[in-house]
């Protein structure tokens, strides 16, 4: 008998995560799964979610079983991201690209600022789309572990740069370079103001999952500090990108990032007015009864968007 987990959703369509995860596949191409599954009160097979080597290695087992990477390690306390919404940024993007059927696209290059230890981002999109990626980070430990995921996965090395922005003030400069064209920039800001934040939401989520109060706290998905807070959250973060992205405009056609808290939107759509962008969209998204969006947006007008695919999208 198959055992599966459910995991409810409000995916994209072409999403490989709708319905349950096969724990039985799972663990057939990752053993190692085997040591976190467990029966729960409710006779079903599981695995805990509020522990971060669980979901690591489940992460682990997706992308072996999905993705075909032979070998995906990272270092302790580092960000283990939930594929199935990691994928699905992806899949909308591609989609506002242009993508038919999510797969006829033209070759792209995208720049993931905050790439990770975890690499996701890249793994996603090379195998979904073939994709070109540009990770910045700056981190220097978490650049050299997506390096040796991307030694170990050569197709996915191929097509994948990384660099480190050694500038902590800066997101995009120092990292696009003179003769860069990048079609889409991606981003997961970190979304607290300080760590008390970080570790009250944290708190928060574990008591939704387990229904127990916990003050010795460690976030599920782990996490370093320049990972998931900075001064002022993630409204600031994202203004400076904002900011920032009005004097790179020549070298993207497209900007976007997550935004996870809906009451920033206002915020955030005054400062694309004020950079003068000439056209802002918001994409709906969520996992469960998680709710987030994606704010893309161009300066670009519409006889250079058309110049742009000529140039860059039709050789």
């Amino acid at each position: 008998m198959t055992k599966k987990i459910r995991t409810e959703s409000r995916l994209h369509p072409a999403s490989k995560f709708h319905g349950r995860y096969d724990l039985v596949k799972l663990q057939e191409v990752c053993p190692e799964l085997s040591e976190f599954v467990f029966v729960n009160d409710y006779n079903k097979e599981t695995v805990n979610f509020h522990d971060p080597k669980a979901v690591t290695m489940l992460n682990k087992a997706l992308l072996i079983f999905h993705y075909e990477v032979n070998k995906w390690e990272m270092p302790e306390n580092y960000l283990c991201p939930p594929i199935p919404g990691r994928a699905d940024y992806i899949y909308y993007i591609a989609e506002l690209l242009g993508a038919n059927n999510y797969k006829k696209i033209p070759k792209i290059t995208c720049l993931d600022i905050g790439v990770g230890a975890s690499c996701i981002y890249p793994i996603i999109g090379n195998k979904e789309y073939d994709w070109n990626f540009i990770g910045s980070d700056i981190d220097e430990v978490a650049l050299e572990s997506a390096q040796e995921i991307l030694d170990n996965n050569e197709t996915i090395k191929e097509k994948t740069e990384l660099r480190l922005q050694d500038d902590l003030h800066s997101i995009f400069k120092g990292v696009i370079n003179p003769g860069d064209k990048i079609d889409m920039t991606i981003c997961n800001p970190p979304f607290h103001s300080s760590a008390e934040e970080a570790s009250a939401s944290s708190r928060k989520k574990i008591k939704n999952l387990t229904n127990h109060r916990n003050k010795d706290t460690t976030l599920n998905f782990g996490g370093k500090s320049n990972e998931l807070w900075t001064e002022g959250g993630e409204v600031a973060f994202i203004k400076k990108m904002i900011k920032e992205s009005k004097a790179v405009s020549g070298h993207c056609y497209f900007f976007s990032t997550l935004v996870s808290r809906k009451e920033n939107l206002r915020e955030l759509y005054t400062a694309l007015k004020e950079e003068k962008a000439f056209y802002v969209k918001t994409l709906p998204m969520g996992q469960g009864n998680k709710v987030s969006r994606i704010v893309v947006w161009t300066f670009l007008d519409f006889d250079e968007q058309e110049k742009w695919k000529k140039d860059n999208w039709n050789k």
